[in-house]
């Protein structure tokens, strides 16, 4: 019985580590093709797509440099990116701070009105979204694309905000209070410290969908002046032609920083949003 028992659990194993094995090569076979393509040139790619490059072409990663002005968007990508982060940590922690603290029909109306536009897809907006900053003469800029960023991800991160504030302690503002502290100096100094792991949350979460973001950037920005990484790279792709080798090229090279960042923070995205989810 014994044997028969321990039979069954080392083919659970071995059938365990093969399931295991086959979703990990899933996950990991699209960056193969991502840099088997970077170092392909167009005849090679054509004639074996899935093979590994017999001669590695690094000049696609030049041509991709010049053709795409890679730096100019990723300095865009850069500044968008960091703006995006810091004024979206700011405007939902203190507005998910003042509605956690506020149980009324006024600041419970805000939190429900947040919580229907994670519901809500950006292609409803989009049109408003243009003729506004059209006549705000935000277009084309990269304030007008950042404070489009911060309010698409508004909803769900005072969302987690809320929930992870429910659970600190009011005795603290109580007693900053009663020694003389006004409300915002209370938010700063006592409350905003002990928001750290939502606060990396938020920061992770905040970056990958600003560096990333395709679709709401195309709306905003049409000059190349103002282009961000995922802008540059739709360029190689035109109606007759498209250059498949340079596109994944620059695409890797914009996955770089990125990867390095999450990497570093990945550690924070799942304590912070169980913290989060503690209080909905």
């Amino acid at each position: 019985m014994n044997e028969q028992s321990s039979n069954e659990s080392k083919w659970t194993k071995i059938v365990r580590a093969i399931v295991m094995y086959l979703v990990a090569a899933l996950f990991l076979f699209p960056f193969y093709i991502a840099v088997v393509y970077s170092l392909k040139t167009p005849v090679e790619t054509a004639k074996a797509p899935l093979s590994f490059p017999v001669h590695f072409a690094w000049s696609n990663y030049s041509k991709a440099i010049e053709a795409a002005n890679f730096f100019m968007a990723l300095k865009n990508s850069l500044i968008v990116t960091v703006a995006t982060v810091i004024l979206a940590v700011l405007v939902c922690s203190m507005g998910a701070y003042v509605i956690s603290r506020n149980n009324n029909k006024f600041y419970n109306f805000f939190y429900f009105l947040f919580m229907s536009s994670i519901m809500m897809p950006f292609q409803v907006i989009m049109f408003p979204l243009y003729k506004t900053w059209v006549n705000l003469s935000l277009l084309n800029t990269l304030h007008g694309l950042t404070i489009s960023l911060v309010g698409v991800q508004i909803g769900y991160f005072c969302f987690l905000y809320v929930g992870f504030i429910k659970t600190v302690p009011r005795e603290l503002e109580e007693a900053a209070t009663i020694d003389g502290a006004s409300r915002y100096r209370t938010f700063f100094s006592i409350i905003f410290p002990l928001l750290k792991p939502i606060n990396m949350t938020i920061i992770v979460l905040s970056a990958l969908g600003a560096w990333n973001d395709f679709v709401v950037s195309m709306v905003i920005v049409q000059k190349k002046a103002v282009s961000t990484l995922p802008l540059v790279q739709f360029q190689f792709f035109g109606e007759y032609t498209s250059e498949v080798n340079m596109a994944f090229a620059a695409i890797l090279m914009s996955m770089v920083p990125i990867m390095l960042f999450y990497i570093f923070a990945q550690k924070y995205i799942i304590g912070g949003v169980t913290a989060g989810a503690v209080k909905g």
